[in-house]
């Protein structure tokens, strides 16, 4: 009524659904790859500042001292059996760009150097962080020198991606089927949630496998695409995948305390889920994710015995191949430089 002084939330909304309204469709006349792009920023900020303020409340009065006694602890025979799981697991990243390579017919690559590149690649690209955007850059570096072009190296980085993403998303979603305990653990809905997560991505994956066995499926813009794998080929593809987190795993499990005891499966169930989280927020060394997902998915550990296996973790798996790789990479480039 005239004179009357308006109601507050009326007012709040009359203010704020406006604003929404304006925002919704800016966005919707943005070109979606740019929306996209801008959610997944959101998404990998998202993660990051989750896993600051998890890390932030349960280390924040950590013993510095415990971690190093920790770290003192760990059996050298153990840390050797984990360095030589490493190895294994980067042998496995060879095959990404070899099968890439073979898919998109460019067999003028030697294996060789598909090895170095696949090794380098993501060795520095998970010391740098932005994966995907290192990795490009130094395939396109190498494999440029070969005949191959920008588009080349998309159709590279896309099926070296879908290797990693089916392998991961397998080991996941049957580590959700058959241990939800674990998966539980970390992301803290209910075992039965986690289970019939897991079963329904089995059986996406299933209908995936099925629609790519029939025939080669072309997938983008002419000119621009790429042939998918068929469906035996997408089985390597998983097998791929598969071993190479058997491998990350059993470094983590290698490097563990053993008081109290773990399981392999539960304790790989928890290291992907850290993996695929560190992934998406582009950290460097997963930094951040794999370290809240293993302090919340083992509350029954000491919190300086896991920070110590993680700091051995990252040693071995991330900081001595990131030197390496920097180092073969200068070495190729200088005896290259040298022969021209």
């Amino acid at each position: 009524m005239p004179g009357q002084a308006p109601d507050k939330g009326h007012s709040a909304a009359s203010q704020v659904l406006p604003a929404a309204s304006e925002m919704l469709l800016a966005a919707a006349k943005k070109p979606p790859s740019r929306i996209w792009h801008r959610i997944g920023i959101a998404f990998s900020v998202t993660i990051l500042l989750g896993s600051g303020i998890i890390l932030y409340h349960r280390l924040h009065d950590l013993d510095w001292r415990a971690v190093s006694a920790a770290v003192g602890r760990t059996s050298p025979a153990h840390v050797v059996a984990a360095a030589f799981f490493v190895a294994c697991g980067y042998v496995t990243l060879t095959m990404y760009d070899w099968f890439a390579l073979r898919t998109i017919g460019a067999r003028q690559v030697p294996w060789r150097v598909a090895a170095l590149t696949g090794m380098t690649s993501y060795a520095i690209g998970h010391g740098l962080g932005a994966m995907m955007f290192v990795s490009a850059a130094i395939r396109y570096r190498i494999y440029s020198r070969f005949g191959l072009g920008a588009l080349d190296i998309v159709k590279i980085g896309f099926l070296a991606g879908l290797t990693f993403w089916l392998g991961n998303i397998t080991a996941l979603s049957i580590g959700m089927a058959t241990r939800p305990a674990a998966a539980r653990a970390v992301d803290q809905i209910p075992e039965w949630s986690n289970r019939l997560i897991g079963i329904a991505v089995l059986a996406a994956l299933s209908t995936y496998l099925a629609w790519a066995w029939g025939r080669r499926q072309f997938v983008g813009l002419r000119g621009a695409g790429v042939t998918l794998p068929s469906g035996a080929m997408t089985l390597v593809q998983i097998g791929t995948g598969l071993t190479d987190l058997a491998c990350c795993s059993l470094v983590m499990y290698l490097l563990m305390p053993s008081v109290p005891a773990v399981d392999f499966v539960p304790l790989a169930v928890i290291v992907v889920f850290g993996t695929l989280l560190g992934f998406l927020s582009h950290a460097p060394g997963s930094i951040g994710a794999l370290d809240a997902a293993m302090l919340i998915g083992l509350p029954s550990f000491d919190r300086a015995e896991i920070v110590a296996t993680l700091l051995l973790y990252r040693l071995l798996y991330f900081v001595a191949p990131f030197a390496l790789a920097l180092a073969g990479l200068g070495l190729r480039e200088a005896y290259t430089h040298w022969r021209r």
